[in-house]
């Protein structure tokens, strides 16, 4: 048992979770400060990330709320530094904020592609770029990407996004070889459909997707935040030192396949 707590304790190491305002980004945050670590947590809406710290203190642990806009590269750098002089080190970067504006690519403008470009692709690389001389210091570290299933399948409306997020799964894999030699492993997860307060209304709310979403997941639900709090403890941990470069599918089986057999389970779809 004492072998199995230390592989996937996080005790004493310092974690950046970007996005921590959000449904993913807040269940994530809480989770590795449950395993042991102490939390920096960036957003955009200070008062969600209040409440994250107020969850995190309630359990005993640590939690800094740090802001920045990660559309402007010289804050992406800052707000790097600002953690690790806040928490004295920085062991674990979870690069988890993200934007879309969901439209048919003829109606794309040019503001679209660029904030989509330096929020979900471009922060990623610089902030993992100056996180990485500050791990190799302290002997290695771990980075984790969000990707998405357009990281491996395109959705329409979604153009922009599914470019940057196929960019992340691609980026993540060569961050991993060059870094590999400073013990530094770096993952990539990528959430299926994933019930958060952004989608809850505008995406699942609508019957005809969600009746859309539910016939191509095997498991037949939609996937919560916590569903993800298992995969970002084990590639925060020791338990994945020797797993780099690697994008872990979150998301109820969806690209795994499907059946054309009838669904016993079809007034759960159709409900």
């Amino acid at each position: 048992m004492a072998i199995i707590e230390n592989l996937f304790s996080l005790q004493g190491s310092a974690a950046l979770v970007t996005g921590a305002s959000g449904g993913i980004g807040s269940a994530v945050a809480i989770a590795l400060a449950d395993a042991g670590a102490n939390v920096a947590l960036h957003g955009t809406h200070v008062k969600n990330l209040e409440e994250v710290r107020r969850r995190i203190d309630a359990t005993g642990g640590r939690a800094t709320i740090l802001t920045a806009d990660l559309s402007d590269l010289d804050a992406c750098k800052k707000l790097i530094s600002s953690t690790h002089q806040a928490l004295g080190r920085l062991d674990i970067l979870f690069n988890n904020a993200g934007m879309n504006r969901r439209k048919p690519i003829a109606e794309i403008t040019a503001e679209d592609f660029e904030k989509i470009v330096a929020v979900n692709l471009r922060s990623v690389l610089f902030l993992s770029q100056t996180a990485q001389p500050i791990m190799k210091a302290q002997g290695g570290g771990k980075i984790i990407n969000i990707g998405s299933l357009t990281s491996h399948i395109a959705l329409g409306t979604s153009s922009v996004y599914g470019a940057t997020k196929a960019a992340v799964a691609q980026l993540t894999k060569t961050m991993a070889v060059e870094w590999a030699v400073d013990n530094i492993q770096v993952n990539c997860i990528a959430p299926g459909f994933i019930i958060t307060p952004l989608t809850e209304k505008s995406v699942w709310g609508d019957a005809y997707k969600k009746n859309w979403m539910l016939q191509r997941i095997p498991a037949r639900r939609g996937g919560k935040p916590e569903d993800l709090a298992g995969a970002a403890i084990f590639l925060s941990s020791a338990a994945s030192d020797y797993v780099t470069g690697h994008t872990l599918n979150v998301d109820g089986g969806t690209l795994a396949g499907g059946s054309w057999e009838p669904d016993k389970d079809q007034e759960l779809i159709d409900s």
